[in-house]
C-alpha cells in the first residue's frame, strides 16, 4: 500500500531535517485532525492541544514567519489546492477547516524561500546535481550543475561554510535543498524533501559552464573555485557576491599586494574592470553594473610576484597553445603588449598545470602567472577552441572588416557590434591568439583571422 504523503515526510524525518510541518486527515465527520508533525524544539509528532494551536506553534519557528497549506487526496498522487506563504494562524486554519471539510487531507509546512541565495538539487548515486533560485525540479530544466558527489559536496562546503547533511548510496536518490539560514525542524541548513531507493545510477556527465551556479557566483570565481578544488595552485581569493555572503579558497602567495577583479555572470573578455590594488568596490560595481545584472561577485585576489604571465588554450587540433610576457600580462591580455618566447622551463610547468586541469575537465582555458617556481591558475574556462595558427575563427565571408589592435578592446567591441551581416574581421597587430581580443573574436563566432 502506498504511503500518504504525510507519512511519506515522517519517514523522511528519520533520515534527516525536513520543513517543519503539521499534518491532518479528515474526520468522519471532515474534521481536521493531527497526523504526523515535526515541529522545532518539540518532540516528534507531538500532539497538540488543538488545530490551531498546532498552526500556531508552527509558525511561531517559521524562519520567514509564513507557512503554506497542501491540499491532496490520499488515492491521488497529485496535490490539490496549495495556499502559499500565509502569515497569520487564523488564515490557516481557516483554510484546513475549509479543505478538510471537502474531505482532503492537508500539510501545513513553513514557507521556504527558493530565492535565498542556497542550491535545491539530487543525489542519485555518486552523483550531485543543483541549482540555485528553484526547487529540487530543478533538475529537470536547463543549466543544472552536474558533478561527482565528492567533489560537489567539497565546493558547496566552500561556498557556503558548512558541510551539507547528505549522503551518496548506489541505488538511492535524494532531493535536498540547502540554505544560508538554518531551517526545518532540526534547525540546520540542508533540508530533505523526497527519498527513493533501487533507481538506476546516472551517467556521470563532464563540468559544464556557463551554468546556473557558476552564473550565481560570477564566471571567474566558479572557474577558480573548481581549479581550486582540483589541486591546481590558485592564489587565496575572496569572492564577494551580490546574492550570497563572501566566501575564500586558495593559497597563500607570499606577495603582500592584491588584485581586485570584476566578476562577470558570464564570461565578457576586459569588459569589467581588472586592476592591481584594492579600490571601492561598491562604487566600482555602481558604477560598471548600475543595474546589478551582468557582475555576479568581485574578487580580491592575492597577487603574486610575476616573473611570466600569460594564457594557454587548446586549438582545434588538440594542442595547448601556450602564449606570454616577462612580467604580468595585463596588457598581454588586452592585446597591447605581443607575445614573446616563453623560456622551456616555464613552457613545461604551464603544460603541466593545464594537463592537470584538463584531464578532470576536458579541454580547457586557462590564463596563468610563474613567480619561478610554479605557475599559478589566476582565470579558468572549460571547452576548445576553433583556432588554429593565426585563424582564431574558422570560415570564409563575404568581405572583411578591418580593426587594429592599437584601438583598443572597446572599439574592437564596438566594430564586431556593428559588422553587417555576412562579414568577417581581420585585425591587425601584434596579438596574441590567447588574448581577450582573440577571445572576443571567438564569442562572436563570425570568421576572424589575426594579421
Amino acid at each position: 500500500m502506498a504511503l500518504h504523503k504525510d507519512e511519506i515526510l515522517d519517514n523522511l524525518a528519520g533520515r534527516g531535517n525536513v520543513a517543519q510541518f503539521v499534518a491532518f486527515a479528515p474526520d468522519s465527520n471532515c474534521r481536521p485532525q493531527q497526523t504526523f508533525c515535526r515541529v522545532k524544539g518539540q518532540k516528534p509528532n507531538q500532539q497538540f492541544r488543538d488545530v490551531l494551536s498546532a498552526i500556531q506553534a508552527l509558525l511561531n519557528r517559521s524562519a520567514d514567519g509564513k507557512i503554506n497549506v497542501r491540499s491532496y487526496l490520499p488515492e491521488d498522487p497529485r496535490s490539490r489546492e496549495f495556499i502559499y506563504a500565509l502569515t497569520t494562524a487564523e488564515n490557516a486554519y481557516s483554510a484546513v477547516e475549509r479543505l478538510s471539510a471537502e474531505g482532503l487531507h492537508t500539510i501545513v509546512n513553513e514557507t521556504v524561500d527558493i530565492n535565498d541565495g542556497g542550491v535545491s538539487g539530487v543525489v542519485q548515486g555518486d552523483v550531485i546535481e543543483f541549482s540555485p533560485d528553484d526547487t529540487p525540479r530543478c533538475v529537470e530544466k536547463p543549466g543544472v550543475l552536474s558533478m561527482p558527489f565528492g567533489l560537489g559536496m567539497s565546493l558547496l562546503e566552500k561556498v557556503y561554510g558548512f558541510r551539507p547533511d547528505l549522503s551518496a548510496k548506489s541505488g538511492e536518490r535524494t532531493e535536498f535543498s540547502i540554505h544560508p539560514i538554518a531551517r526545518g525542524w532540526k534547525g540546520t541548513h540542508t533540508l530533505l524533501w523526497e527519498h527513493e531507493e533501487n533507481v538506476d545510477s546516472p551517467v556521470e556527465q563532464p563540468i559544464k559552464w556557463p551554468n546556473n551556479f557558476s552564473r550565481h557566483l560570477g564566471d571567474k570565481a566558479f572557474g577558480l573555485l573548481l581549479a581550486d578544488e582540483l589541486g591546481a595552485p590558485v592564489p587565496t581569493t575572496l569572492v564577494v557576491p551580490r546574492k550570497l555572503a563572501p566566501f575564500s579558497f586558495g593559497s597563500a602567495t607570499g606577495v603582500e599586494e592584491v588584485w581586485t577583479r570584476t566578476c562577470p555572470v558570464e564570461p565578457q573578455p576586459g569588459l569589467f574592470t581588472t586592476v592591481k590594488g584594492w579600490i571601492d568596490p561598491f562604487a566600482l560595481m555602481a558604477n560598471e553594473d548600475p543595474n546589478s545584472s551582468e557582475i555576479a561577485s568581485l574578487l580580491r585576489q592575492d597577487a603574486v610576484s610575476a616573473e611570466w604571465s600569460g594564457a594557454a588554450i587548446t586549438n582545434n587540433e588538440g594542442e595547448v597553445v601556450i602564449e606570454g610576457v616577462a612580467g604580468e600580462g595585463d596588457k598581454l591580455m588586452l592585446g597591447l603588449d605581443k607575445p614573446v618566447v616563453v623560456p622551456n622551463n616555464i613552457v613545461r610547468d604551464v603544460e603541466l598545470l593545464h594537463s592537470k586541469l584538463s584531464s578532470e575537465l576536458g579541454p580547457v582555458r586557462l590564463e596563468w602567472v610563474h613567480d619561478g617556481t610554479q605557475a599559478w591558475c589566476v582565470q579558468l574556462h572549460v571547452g576548445g577552441t576553433q583556432t588554429s595558427g593565426s585563424i582564431v575563427v574558422p570560415g570564409e565571408a563575404d568581405d572583411w572588416s578591418q580593426v587594429h589592435a592599437e584601438q583598443g578592446l572597446a572599439a574592437i567591441r564596438r566594430s564586431l557590434d556593428e559588422l553587417p551581416e555576412g562579414f568577417g574581421i581581420l585585425v591587425h597587430g601584434d596579438v596574441g591568439v590567447t588574448s581577450h581580443i582573440a577571445d572576443l573574436l571567438r564569442k562572436k563566432g563570425v570568421p576572424a583571422r589575426l594579421v
